[in-house]
């Protein structure tokens, strides 16, 4: 007997969920969907829920039970697995269950091997999804270390894994953080793009880097640069030279522990400012004044600039260099010339840059609606990305299908589940009523949701970031969006091995 089964007619569940009990494979009933123009929807948001017979992993599934994170004990049943290809995965389904999905795509990347508790940890930060009456799922991704479209084609491949191991949902949306975030909208303009209706409904991307990388990490590759400038020791002069593109040597031993230790010592950045030295805090307010990156997450930065640096350049791009910072003019230090004079200067390598910009960047031809909530002082993945993502989706001539909001939030890796909730009910009405919200109708929500959750509502509906460039001195030519066309896309997709290897 197959799994259980939503049937569908346009955006709207009209159907009956037709459920098996899929141990002995027999069909023990049918239950009415439930119908999103329920009164009360337009109210809250909130999805109707149904009492369905529980799903369970089809006979033959890799998929066996696991825990659930505490707070979702007695409200799911959860499970774990690994796909064809290693993926480790997590699946949780509420007892009441709403029939649809949220596809969920992590941050990062990881650089080590990922191993189950990845996804359970996922499944951990956002279970407001579940309780929100969404089955939830999340990879963790074949391998560590950089590649977007890998991460897409794990993420999708799960979306298919549910449907045939577990059930059909009646909708399916697909939610990415910050490097998943990327991941994600790489995911939905890839899978469906070209199919009568998309494999994914609608698009949550929060704190998401959403301007791709072959330009979201020049901001990393200045702090690079600038902070061997001030600093000098990374390396050090006793040590063996080399381009700071590379974030370090293949068979660099140094630890993340180790680059602490050097910035610690070139700036006091762990310590309180009056047990700063003189030069500690001179070095600290010159990098930071140039880089405007956030004080507590500089050491945080300045990691991914070397040890995801080396995993792109050496594990991806076969030591080939994608970064560059020629005819980049740096300023806020105490001597801009002298800097600008003295700062290492490189340029990409063509092949290269065109192989990470395949891999990661975005065209912005999305054809489902495409919801972004971003904390205006994200300390990680700052919120200018939106600018550069909304520019793209312009430019495609999609803006339609885009409604991005802000919140007065300072953390990167989580915000309140008030307003996650509030974003993802504001996406479900959107996907069946087809009438798109405004920011301050999503702001609304989350007053809704708060009642049930009370982590606060924290939404700025007038606020709109600057230009990406307002924040990140572009490279020449790296003032248009997308950074890469569907045109240009199409015609790298024709070029044998371009692109990151799986």
């Amino acid at each position: 007997m197959s799994p259980s089964v939503v049937r569908r007619r346009g955006c709207r569940t009209t159907g009956a969920l037709l459920a098996a009990v899929l141990g002995a494979g027999l069909l023990t009933g049918l239950t009415s969907a439930p119908s999103p123009a329920r009164a009360g929807e337009e109210a809250t948001g909130a999805r109707p829920v149904a009492d369905t017979p529980p799903v369970k992993p089809a006979e033959g599934s890799s998929a066996r039970p696991a825990a659930c994170p505490d707070d979702l004990r007695g409200l799911a049943s959860c499970y774990a697995g690994q796909d064809r290809n290693g993926a480790h995965y997590t699946v949780a389904v509420p007892e009441k269950w709403n029939g649809d999905l949220v596809l969920h795509a992590h941050g990062g990347p990881d650089l080590e091997a990922p191993g189950p508790e990845r996804s359970a940890e996922d499944l951990e930060r956002w279970s407001v999804m579940v309780k929100e009456g969404y089955a939830w799922a999340g990879s963790s991704f074949r391998r560590g270390g950089y590649g977007a479209r890998m991460a897409a084609a794990d993420t999708e491949r799960l979306r298919r894994l549910f449907r045939t191991d577990f059930a059909r949902p009646g909708r399916t949306l697909l939610h990415g953080q910050s490097w998943g975030g990327d991941v994600a909208a790489k995911a939905a303009e890839t899978y469906g793009a070209r199919s009568e209706r998309p494999v994914y409904d609608g698009v949550l991307l929060t704190n998401g880097l959403v301007a791709g990388a072959s330009r979201g990490y020049d901001y990393r590759v200045d702090l690079r640069v600038v902070y061997q400038y001030f600093c000098g020791n990374h390396p050090r002069p006793s040590e063996p030279q080399y381009p700071l593109w590379q974030g370090l040597p293949a068979d660099s031993t140094m630890t993340s522990a180790d680059l602490k230790a050097r910035v610690q010592e070139c700036t006091g950045v762990e310590s309180e400012p009056e047990d700063r030295t003189a030069r500690q805090q001179r070095n600290l307010s010159a990098i930071l004044g140039v880089v405007q990156v956030p004080e507590r997450t500089l050491v945080s930065h300045l990691n991914f600039a070397t040890f995801t640096f080396r995993d792109i350049v050496h594990q991806r791009l076969d030591g080939r260099n994608p970064f560059g910072n020629r005819g980049v003019r740096y300023s806020g230090s105490p001597d801009d010339r002298a800097l600008n004079a003295g700062v290492q200067r490189f340029s990409a390598d063509p092949s290269a840059r065109r192989d990470l910009s395949y891999d990661s960047d975005l065209t912005g031809r999305i054809r489902v609606p495409v919801l972004t909530l971003h904390a205006i002082d994200d300390p990680t993945v700052f919120v200018e990305h939106e600018s550069a993502y909304r520019a793209s989706v312009e430019g495609a001539g999609r803006g339609r299908h885009l409604v991005q909001t802000f919140t007065k939030e300072s953390e990167h890796s989580a915000l309140s589940d008030s307003g996650y909730a509030a974003a993802v009910r504001s996406l479900a009405s959107w996907v069946d009523t087809g009438r798109k919200p405004v920011p301050g109708q999503v702001a609304e929500r989350c007053t809704d949701a708060d009642a049930t959750y009370g982590t606060g509502c924290f939404f700025d509906s007038g606020y709109r970031p600057g230009s990406y460039a307002s924040r990140v001195d572009p490279r020449p030519g790296g003032l248009r969006w997308p950074a890469m066309t569907a045109a240009q896309e199409r015609v790298w997709s024709r070029i044998e091995g371009v692109g990151i290897a799986p």
